[in-house]
């Protein structure tokens, strides 16, 4: 009963949110068409929310409906819509994910780069265990690893090149930092001091041009998520706050995920 409560809260909360946005934004718009209207972190994440539920492809929403059954993968519709838009606008040719839980992300990177047709070589950092920090905890009981795979598998797609090890281990290290990456995703541990760290490497690693995405990181900024919503952790937030805004330009932004271009 709970759950269907919830479902219908929801379900209001979407329409009186979409009814609260200005009129016309609510269309078919790419990446640079959004950020010319200057849309307020609130309002982006309407449209993105309801860029899924009516713009996206029928097999991306389907890739969403299935991680979020049986606690497959975490996180928010508007996150899917986000991914579309900086796919199909940037085209990364090599993309990395810090901290994997079951693999929706790195899965949904492939399928978007399947979908418009460019190669994106995907790499991952992540122990796939069970560890989690002071905000997150996970189960245990679940091969991480081999689940991964099989979600692989379900949607027909190669795995991509996995670093076994935590992100601070100096083979992690050595892995971010082999290359140039046109795009990173911060989702690893949530701490400061973990997430700082993070920070610092994927800094140096990604390309001049290249997207850093953060995770769970608008918790002090004047975003007012919706009640299927979340702001995001202390850590994070107070590592998005403190980048260099000469060194990186914040130039989207869904939610609690911000995403920060290397200028």
């Amino acid at each position: 009963m709970f759950g269907i409560k919830t479902r219908i809260l929801n379900a209001l909360s979407r329409r009186w949110h979409y009814w609260r946005v200005p009129i016309g934004i609510l269309r078919p718009m790419s990446l640079p068409d959004i950020q010319k209207l200057n849309l307020s972190r609130t309002n982006q994440y309407i449209y993105c929310d309801f860029y899924f539920h009516h713009f996206l492809p029928r097999e991306i929403r389907e890739h969403r409906y299935y991680f979020s059954q049986e606690q497959r993968g975490f996180g928010e519709d508007a996150f899917h819509a986000m991914w579309y838009l900086l796919f199909r606008h940037f085209k990364p040719a090599t993309a990395l994910e810090i901290g994997v839980y079951r693999g929706q992300t790195i899965t949904l990177w492939k399928l978007l780069s399947r979908h418009f047709n460019f190669e994106c070589n995907i790499g991952c950092v992540s122990p796939f265990e069970s560890t989690g920090d002071s905000v997150s905890k996970y189960s245990n009981g679940i091969d991480y690893y081999e689940d991964t795979r099989k979600n692989h598998e379900y949607f027909n797609l190669p795995m991509p090149t996995v670093c076994r090890h935590y992100s601070t281990d100096p083979e992690a290290i050595d892995f971010i930092l082999k290359q140039k990456w046109d795009l990173i995703y911060i989702d690893g541990n949530h701490d400061y001091e973990v997430a700082s760290k993070d920070w610092e490497v994927c800094r140096k690693a990604v390309a001049k041009g290249g997207l850093i995405i953060l995770d769970d990181s608008a918790l002090y900024t004047d975003y007012k998520p919706p009640r299927f919503a979340t702001k995001g952790h202390p850590g994070p937030s107070k590592i998005a706050d403190s980048i260099p805004r000469n060194e990186f330009a914040e130039i989207f932004h869904t939610g609690h995920n911000r995403v920060f271009q290397k200028l």
